[in-house]
């Protein structure tokens, strides 16, 4: 749930615009379900004068909302005149959505409510994913999450997100995983396997834009309207974020940010993935003589050695300057947001440092960007994989 910013430009929500047809009522209950998410409770007033519906068409809206358990009433706020105004706000237990991270080394299940909160996890670690290893997973792990609900709230599951990289198969190297069972995700359809796993409708996406999308429907605080998003798993990933509006590009990857050349440590340009990732970090702990395991295992703390981090973060943040600059020269951003599986005070210090090498660049020609911290954290990609199906069924394309 985003909170209400009282200073957000009111550009931002006349770009929402209703419409009086009878015909587009599912259009307007997505236009006040959006309104509201983004802004916080609204009462009637509020909306109809956000969108232009007629005071009568918003009171119809919101009505049925309530009626369907989507939205809440809040206390009464009396004016100086006329009747008290009513604000109603999400039902956390309007609607629910399940989240499936398929990580290179590690699987998420969660089962998120209304309001972007995950009611339940299970999580299995791997050495590396195998369809079937999922599929496996799923069908253990569903009976579980789904529990911690009540069966009225079971019947309110609205579908399954999944969250994955892209062409698994082409990161064996990376991963020491065998070429002939990651090969397997070339042939196997997952969307339908787990949809006749779970009996629920399911929408796949890139794991990277995944995440972003819990930034656009989830996160906290004002969110520029244009942001670059680069999240940190076993690899670095991204997403776009235009006119308020997630950028998937023609196949779905726009923002894979992995192969944006960078300068490395020695100055020769290398891929922006061999310096900002996680599978980085785990070979210079290895190098050094500890293991690396607990990177994939307790994204909350990591119990390593201060100048082995430190050297990480700098490398990193160096490589994501040079990637900020790359994209703010193509398009006009306003920010760059940093988030991964990873404790909150080394994202701190991650976006600390990126901001720091990024005003040491050759800024000349181009617009002010502000770089600053995501605000999700490790479970991004696992409530954006659940804000999937959240968005198809009651967020409203801004773009429309």
């Amino acid at each position: 749930m985003t909170d209400a910013s009282s200073d957000r430009p009111a550009t931002e929500v006349v770009a929402l615009k209703g419409s009086n047809a009878s015909g587009m009522r599912a259009h307007n209950e997505r236009l006040v379900l959006s309104l509201v998410r983004g802004e916080g409770a609204l009462a009637k007033s509020d909306i109809a004068r956000m969108t232009g519906l007629s005071a009568q068409t918003v009171s119809v809206i919101m009505r049925q909302l309530e009626q369907d358990g989507l939205l809440v009433r809040g206390e009464p706020v009396r004016g100086r005149i006329g009747q008290p105004s009513v604000p109603m706000s999400l039902n956390p237990d309007g609607a629910f959505f399940l989240g499936l991270k398929i990580g290179r080394r590690s699987a998420d299940l969660s089962l998120v409510d209304f309001l972007g909160r995950a009611r339940a996890m299970r999580r299995k670690v791997y050495r590396y994913p195998t369809p079937d290893t999922v599929v496996a997973f799923v069908r253990e792990a569903l009976p579980e999450v789904a529990a911690a609900v009540s069966a009225d709230g079971r019947a309110r599951i609205g579908g399954l997100g999944v969250a994955m990289p892209f062409q698994l198969w082409s990161w064996v190297e990376f991963i020491g995983a065998p070429q002939a069972e990651m090969d397997a995700w070339r042939t196997r359809d997952i969307q339908a396997e787990l949809a006749e796993a779970t009996g629920l409708p399911v929408h796949v996406q890139n794991d990277a834009t995944s995440a972003c999308r819990a930034e656009l429907v989830f996160g906290t605080g004002d969110r520029p309207r244009d942001f670059l998003y680069f999240y940190f798993g076993t690899f670095i990933g991204g997403g776009l974020v235009l006119n308020g509006q997630l950028h998937l590009g023609r196949t779905g990857n726009a923002a894979g940010v992995g192969p944006m050349p960078v300068p490395g440590p020695d100055g020769r340009m290398q891929r922006l993935l061999s310096v900002a990732s996680m599978s980085a970090l785990a070979d210079q702990i290895e190098a050094g003589g500890e293991s690396a395991d607990i990177l994939w295992e307790k994204p909350d703390h990591w119990p390593f050695r201060q100048e082995v981090l430190s050297v990480w973060i700098d490398r990193a943040a160096a490589g994501l300057a040079w990637a900020s600059l790359s994209a703010a020269t193509l398009i006009e951003l306003e920010a760059v947001l940093i988030d991964g599986w990873m404790p909150a005070s080394v994202r701190a210090e991650l976006a600390r440092r990126t901001h720091e090498h990024y005003h040491r660049l050759d800024l000349a020609g181009v617009g002010p960007l502000a770089i600053r911290e995501g605000t999700i954290g490790p479970l991004a990609r696992s409530l954006g994989a659940a804000a999937i199906p959240l968005s198809h069924r009651y967020l409203i394309d801004q773009n429309a």
